[in-house]
């Protein structure tokens, strides 16, 4: 079996660091395999049910965060607390839109490397690698911090556990009760640019409050059950982080209860898709416009076989312009297939754009259009939009243009915090629940 798990090693593998010692990483990846796991088995196992129940449209998958964690950040337990603050309350708002229960799964502890399109930057005639994540190599422009360092893994390993650590604080300590959360909501109401979100914030507080005179008292109103993401990028990581359950003799990878393989790395003969065929976790994988069904139903041959509910899902990013043509027929080809598939939408990586000023952003309005387009196919075509992957951070960033606050270019400089993809602020993600449950509401 442990065989089986190197096979990766023999096909083509993309978006890998030029790591300088080779021996330096075989070093560190003994090192990994020594540790505890970060995720268990039977946790994986929980979310690939509930995975399964999104699928059925008995369930509504909200997974969010940053677009690439840092080191610096993930000492910060208040910065932590706010982006699962931001994610309980987008959460009780879809609750109440779809009347469903909503899986919380974190872009947290464990998002440290991102691919590149170029590996190469070059500023004022000097080149030197491109930044991939604090996990491979540090963001400062020289060539002590570019150069790919084997023992970041060790730091995002150790990173991650912190933050799953306080994760598991936050929401089994107190501070995912549900009033608590919707008095949040209620308070982001009172702002002038949302106001128009109160009727709804009202009618959540009718029915908490009917809960209570009813005397219905919930473990599940006072705390929350939330999952860790990561993209499935750096092949020796992941490949040190794979460990087989004593329960059930199967190989699991414990670096997240949830990996994705992202749309550069997505090809189903390649080293990426091989390595994630083998563990038993659910995987998701985006989907963007260049995919056919033939890649489609490749990909469902290589990771789920068997057809077994719950363990693919597919995230669909196509961008506002093309989803509604491009979507029908993936949609349509995947279900004649028979074996189940949980579609999501990340509106988010389709939607990219250089602003006039250089900033790097996105538009409120078409990520908003994303998730519209999306509904709307899947309404069309009888089947079911199972949740929503998107970037965002609960702090009062300025990377994405409009929303209620209609956040302008001019703005954007005031507080441009990310090191690689532009985020929802607090606000703008409350926004975009607010506007997703209307969605879920009409296609209910």
């Amino acid at each position: 079996m442990y065989r089986a798990l190197e096979k990766w090693r023999e096909l083509p593998s993309k978006h890998q660091p030029a790591w300088p010692d080779t021996e330096e990483v075989r070093r560190v990846g003994e090192y990994l395999r020594s540790m505890p796991p970060l995720v268990f088995a039977g946790e994986a196992d929980t979310l690939k049910t509930e995975i399964a129940k999104a699928g059925r449209g008995e369930a509504f998958i909200l997974q969010g965060g940053d677009c690439a964690e840092t080191f610096a950040d993930s000492v910060s337990a208040a910065r932590i607390r706010a982006k699962i603050q931001t994610i309980l309350q987008m959460a009780i708002v879809l609750t109440y839109g779809a009347a469903l229960p909503v899986i919380k799964i974190g872009r947290m502890a464990g998002q440290y490397a991102k691919p590149r399109s170029n590996p190469l930057e070059e500023r004022d005639g000097i080149e030197l690698p491109s930044y991939m994540g604090d996990a491979v190599n540090g963001h400062d422009f020289t060539p002590e911090e570019r150069i790919p360092d084997p023992q970041r893994m060790i730091e995002a390993y150790h990173r991650s556990a912190t933050t799953l650590n306080l994760i598991r604080a936050f929401t089994g300590g107190g501070f995912a009760d549900m009033s608590k959360v919707h008095e949040w909501n209620k308070g982001f109401t009172e702002n002038p640019a949302y106001k128009k979100y109160e009727k709804i914030a009202a009618d959540i507080d009718w029915a908490l409050r009917f809960m209570k005179a009813a005397g219905i008292d919930s473990p599940a109103l006072r705390t929350v059950d939330m999952y860790s993401s990561h993209e499935a990028l750096l092949l020796e990581y992941e490949n040190a982080m794979t460990r087989i359950d004593q329960r059930t003799a199967h190989p699991y990878n414990t670096s997240a209860h949830f990996l994705w393989i992202g749309e550069r790395t997505r090809d189903w003969d390649g080293a990426h898709v091989d390595l994630l065929s083998r563990v038993r976790n659910p995987i998701g994988v985006k989907l963007g416009p260049t995919t056919s069904v033939d890649d489609a139903v490749r990909l469902m041959d290589k990771l789920n076989p068997e057809g077994e509910e719950g363990r693919i899902t597919f995230i669909t990013r196509m961008g506002a312009t093309k989803i509604r043509d491009i979507l029908p027929a993936l949609v349509e080809g995947v279900t004649r297939d028979g074996r189940p598939a949980t579609w999501m939408t990340d509106p988010m990586h389709g939607n990219t754009i250089t602003a006039s000023n250089g900033y790097k952003t996105r538009r409120m309005e078409d990520v908003v259009d994303e998730v519209q387009g999306f509904f709307e196919v899947h309404t069309s075509l009888g089947t079911v939009p199972g949740g929503v992957h998107i970037e965002l951070t609960g702090d009062s960033v300025t990377e994405v243009l409009g929303g209620s606050e209609e956040l302008s270019e001019e703005i954007l400089s005031q507080r441009y915090e990310t090191l690689v993809d532009p985020r929802l602020n607090h606000g703008q993600s409350l926004e975009l629940a607010f506007l997703v449950s209307q969605m879920l509401r009409e296609n209910s």
